[in-house]
């Protein structure tokens, strides 16, 4: 994996975990992904953990 798909990979999460977090503080209110906050900052580790050498 070269360092390009690491950027992208780690950029993914970072997105992902902001989201969740201004969603826990009621500032995006997107009523689809509520239920999913815990899988989704599952996946957003994984990816961290992913793209980590």
């Amino acid at each position: 994996m070269n360092n390009k798909t690491r950027s992208i990979l780690k950029m993914a999460a970072i997105i992902i975990v902001a989201l969740m977090v201004l969603m826990h503080m009621d500032i995006v209110v997107i009523k689809a992904l509520e239920q999913y906050k815990f899988w989704l900052m599952v996946v957003a580790s994984s990816l961290l953990l992913i793209s980590s050498r």
